[in-house]
């Protein structure tokens, strides 16, 4: 019985670290943005990322590519597009046209639009906790970016970019179900599940393959050799952690939790790249992000520890 609950709470750790990481973004993000292209973004830092997984893979990798159909491998595909190459591309281009402030209220949605689909897609059960945490996690997220302040109207002059915020927010809710959909069918009709660390490895070269093209058109060569070592390593932190290693812990923890989990562990984003923005930048952050900060948390306490895992998390057939 102990054991059982020890492995439940690590289904949680997985995706709180997965989260964190990828909150660690708007550091390395911002040290690079405008000095690089959207697309010389993706493709350096997913070069990286696929020197960390692909000698990490070794034998794994052929071992279990054997195991995938063509419908299979589709569906990684279309976590690879929508995870990263469409993500990247809209937030990145929509932060061009609209404030900062604003992007982050939008992408607020995220948490609301996945827990809609598992609702609606996936059947997943809507109890009381599970409703409750989601509001908490979107309020506290809204909070964070401060809505509530009086300069927090949207511009009609922003409009086009936060369109495009919606529809990086709208793909990256995909990208959450369509994991869950994978987790849950190659767990069905295989004996033994795809290894993380293969499945990151695959979207990561899926993706690579997606932004190289473009990338060639931003005249990457010339960008990159004017960089400087500060640059370089928000690259390499980009491809690395909030790539290879926040990919690595999604997919452990997807596969044993529900998309409304999920969800609301989202809400570890925003609220890892306020502290950091803090601690980091120096900006000031306000009581109400800090409030917000609260329900962040009390939502993935609803949700992540108080619910009880759905569907395949619950036979305990995958393990790492």
């Amino acid at each position: 019985m102990e054991d059982l609950s020890v492995k439940k709470y690590a289904r949680q750790v997985y995706l709180l670290f997965a989260f964190f990481l990828a909150g660690t973004s708007v550091i390395s993000a911002r040290l690079v943005s405008g000095k690089l292209g959207v697309f010389t973004i993706a493709s350096a830092s997913l070069f990286f990322a696929l020197l960390f997984l692909l000698p990490t893979c070794g034998k794994k990798l052929m071992k279990n590519l054997r195991l995938l159909s063509v419908k299979e491998t589709l569906f990684l595909m279309v976590q690879a597009v929508c995870g990263i190459f469409l993500f990247r591309m809209f937030l990145l281009y929509g932060m061009l046209l609209t404030s900062s402030m604003e992007a982050g209220i939008l992408t607020g949605a995220t948490p609301a639009f996945t827990a809609l689909c598992a609702a609606v897609l996936l059947k997943e059960p809507v109890s009381g906790k599970k409703l409750a945490g989601i509001i908490g996690t979107v309020s506290g997220i809204l909070m964070i970016q401060g809505l509530l302040q009086a300069e927090s109207g949207f511009s009609p002059e922003h409009l086009g970019g936060n369109l495009l915020v919606l529809c990086a927010a709208a793909c990256e809710s995909a990208f959450n179900i369509f994991s869950r959909v994978f987790a849950v069918r190659i767990q069905s009709v295989k004996k033994k599940a795809i290894h993380p660390l293969v499945q990151t490895t695959l979207v990561s070269a899926m993706a690579f393959v997606l932004c190289l093209g473009p990338a060639l058109l931003e005249a990457p060569v010339q960008a990159l050799s004017v960089i400087g070592l500060t640059e370089w390593l928000s690259l390499l932190w980009y491809g690395l952690f909030v790539t290879a290693l926040a990919f690595v812990f999604w997919y452990a923890g997807i596969k044993r939790c529900g998309a409304f989990t999920a969800a609301a562990f989202s809400g570890m984003m925003p609220f890892t790249s306020m502290v950091l923005s803090v601690l980091v930048l120096g900006e000031i952050a306000g009581w109400q992000q800090w409030i917000g900060g609260g329900l962040v948390i009390s939502g993935m306490i609803l949700i992540g520890i108080c619910s009880v895992p759905v569907g395949i998390c619950q036979s305990q057939k995958a393990k790492i």
